[in-house]
């Protein structure tokens, strides 16, 4: 009842909520029925193999609920189907045999489209966990040629429990009234972000490595065994710093050295 009313309040006038357990053998058998799944399914559970469902278990080996919810929708899709979920930062770059699998399917058996790394702390104050989005389209015969990555810092609020707007109403969300300016954006990311999903095919594979947002080849994400965490694969520039000489900064100590103890005769001097 709850779900319901969420839904009418956004404007969903006939939504068809279920209660149900979605990864139970006994709720299987919807296979290839949607075109479009947008998913923030909990995560961080453990399941029985008995009680779930065979066709996931065939998918990917686990007891993980993160996994066996994107095995589910990888099920639920039609061909050319898409999806948006939200899975915990360890999916993307868990070294179980089941992890690798699953990224590896993802990569080489459908379309993966992107990875959106989260700003930890957006589902607080009830959730801590640092988060990504992973948006893929089923096709079963692979597509995947290259994978936007985008890094978002910031969603327009703050990021600790009490979650206030940092900036006017007319500039929050992904579609604000108003243009942002640059340090704007470095609290509302929301904006730039929509802007070059849509580039992500044609500008966006000509930005650097360095940039908020970049791509990577499939070749390269096979060769990091499908990490799909994006610290893998963003290259960090460090300023240049210059350091004196190390002989310059003795010869300055020794002078120093010599004024202590010319202060230090005239100090005894004045005691007498």
């Amino acid at each position: 009842r709850i779900g319901s009313m969420n839904m009418l309040l956004h404007g969903v006038e006939n939504p068809d909520v279920r209660y149900r357990d979605s990864l139970a053998q006994d709720h299987a058998g919807e296979e290839d029925r949607y075109t479009v799944i947008l998913a923030n399914p909990p995560f961080a559970g453990s399941l029985d193999y008995e009680s779930t469902a065979k066709d996931l278990q065939a998918v990917v080996k686990t007891k993980k609920t993160e996994l066996l919810f994107l095995a589910l929708f990888l099920r639920l899709l039609k061909a050319g189907g898409r999806a948006a979920v939200i899975v915990p930062d360890g999916v993307l770059f868990g070294s179980s045999k089941a992890h690798k699998e699953l990224r590896r399917m993802l990569v080489e058996d459908h379309k993966l489209d992107a990875v959106i790394s989260l700003p930890a702390g957006v589902f607080r104050p009830y959730a801590g966990v640092s988060t990504a989005i992973l948006c893929f389209t089923k096709t079963n015969s692979g597509g995947t040629d290259r994978v936007w990555f985008y890094d978002c810092d910031a969603d327009g609020w703050s990021l600790d429990d009490k979650r206030n707007p940092l900036l006017d109403e007319a500039k929050l969300g992904p579609v604000p009234a108003a243009k942002l300016t640059a340090d704007e954006h470095a609290k509302n990311n929301l904006p730039d972000l929509l802007a070059r999903w849509r580039e992500r095919a044609d500008s966006e594979t000509k930005r650097k490595r360095t940039e908020q947002s970049f791509s990577v080849t499939k070749a390269d994400l096979a060769a990091q065994d499908y990490d799909l965490s994006i610290n893998r694969y963003k290259e960090v520039v460090h300023a240049e710093v210059q350091h004196r000489a190390p002989k310059e900064i003795l010869k300055e100590l020794a002078t120093l050295e010599e004024e202590i103890q010319r202060e230090m005769k005239t100090l005894e001097g004045m005691l007498g």
